[in-house]
């Protein structure tokens, strides 16, 4: 029988876990208030999220959602999402579409990364806001991540040069996740998530996804890039830079390149207590 490719493994792994389990509102995750923060700085902004899940971070109601899912799609449109069932690598949008967008866990799944960073960079606009998570270190690799749909962690810096070369200007870090720490229990989660689904979902769904919402730490964002040498996964704020200045980032030497141009203190979401 022939191997599924990444793709074909996420649908597969995401319709099944999506079937099985509840959405839950944005107000719920420690993002709420950087997204409230970002949606008051510019009130009328269009938002994209790109492949949510029953996870979305953005508010649903207006909100354009990219998903493979079609078990997370129809949820979605039932909230009053705006949901699209379509690729992260070919976004059916105008370029500068939108105002801010969200990718959160999403480039690690992907084979060729390259696409997904150009249309994230196309459907923004100019000076748009863009908030993305991703895992770190490809020696913290775990059975877990090949469970989840994962193809990749990202060294911090390789992260960041691909940002760069894509027309994005980080403007904030922080750390960011809710896998399990323990390799031990990633195995035990992998495990389960594979052999014993539904009580795997029974567990997840009453106990665990409850108890890591009522327990997750605020959001402490960070100007620019935090330590990341021990972080498992990391959240960025970036900025769209105008196509001028994209060129010139582009044509620059390769050691002129990396995270340049902060904003102003006043432009940074600020950090949560």
């Amino acid at each position: 029988m022939q191997a599924m490719n990444a793709s074909e493994v996420n649908r597969s792994f995401y319709d099944a876990l999506w079937a099985d389990t509840y959405l839950i509102p944005p107000e719920r995750f420690n993002t709420w208030p950087l997204v409230s923060e970002l949606m008051a700085a510019g009130p009328g902004t269009r938002r994209l999220e790109i492949g949510p899940g029953l996870r979305p971070r953005l508010p649903i109601d207006g909100t354009c959602f990219i998903e493979i899912s079609r078990a997370a799609l129809g949820r979605l449109a039932g909230q009053g999402g705006l949901a699209t069932h379509a690729s992260a690598a070919a976004l059916p949008f105008a370029d500068g579409a939108f105002g801010l967008v969200m990718a959160m866990d999403i480039i690690e799944h992907l084979e060729d990364d390259g696409p997904v960073f150009r249309e994230l960079a196309r459907v923004l606009e100019p000076g748009g806001t863009m908030v993305m998570s991703s895992p770190l270190h490809p020696d913290c690799w775990t059975t877990f991540d090949e469970v989840v749909g994962h193809v990749r962690r990202y060294e911090p810096e390789d992260l960041l040069s691909r940002l760069e070369r894509h027309g994005f200007t980080l403007q904030a870090s922080a750390i960011y996740g809710m896998q399990p720490r323990s390799r031990t229990l990633s195995r035990m989660g992998a495990w389960f998530l594979t052999r014993q689904r539904e009580r795997a979902m029974y567990w997840y769904n009453r106990f665990f996804m409850p108890i890591s919402l009522r327990f997750e730490k605020p959001l402490r964002l960070s100007p620019g890039m935090i330590d990341a040498s021990r972080v498992d996964e990391v959240l960025l704020v970036c900025r769209k830079r105008p196509a001028t200045m994209v060129s010139r980032a582009a044509g620059a030497p390769q050691g002129h390149q990396g995270r340049t141009g902060l904003a102003e203190p006043s432009a940074l979401p600020s950090p949560e207590a």
